[in-house]
């Protein structure tokens, strides 16, 4: 295997204090751009809706990592499917995407709302949002997730 290293080029600042499985949406948190890096770096990126930012889960542990198949949060009613076919801090390298919709800059801050990372995470990377980048014909996929994230983007104030 090919090892990588890698350095966070932003932090999240505020937002979600604990982690959870759901009511991840309405919540506003930062992503602070490292100062190692000048501020040209975010130059136009406010014309912009949403950004991708690829993030580490990291409060996980390398134990936390299951290289086997089995069915989401522990429901015998969703079929048992492999690592790769999860998205969440069980993968081998503990890196999630996100697509939060940007609402402000200021400086190297990056205001946003519906980043499902929690205070304090590192950001490994941030881009724009393309849409022509995005998938290209219809999306398919069995009825599982949508049953399991049913509540993930409900407002977090109302959530448990």
């Amino acid at each position: 295997m090919t090892t990588y290293e890698v350095e966070s080029i932003a932090r999240v600042v505020g937002g979600h204090t604990r982690v959870q499985d759901d009511y991840q949406g309405g919540i506003e948190s930062i992503i602070r751009l490292n100062n190692a890096y000048p501020i040209e770096t975010l130059q136009g990126i406010e014309e912009f809706s949403h950004l991708t930012v690829t993030w580490r889960f990291h409060l996980a542990r390398p134990e936390d990592i299951q290289l086997h198949a089995r069915s989401p949060r522990g429901n015998p009613d969703w079929p048992a499917t492999g690592t790769f076919v999860h998205r969440n801090h069980r993968r081998p390298n503990q890196l999630a995407i996100s697509y939060p919709r940007l609402l402000k800059v200021d400086g190297r801050d990056l205001l946003v709302t519906d980043l499902d990372a929690v205070d304090g995470t590192p950001v490994i990377d941030l881009a724009p949002y393309f849409e022509q980048m995005g998938p290209q014909g219809p999306v398919r996929q069995p009825a599982w997730p949508g049953e399991m994230l049913a509540a993930y983007w409900l407002d977090a104030s109302k959530g448990p």
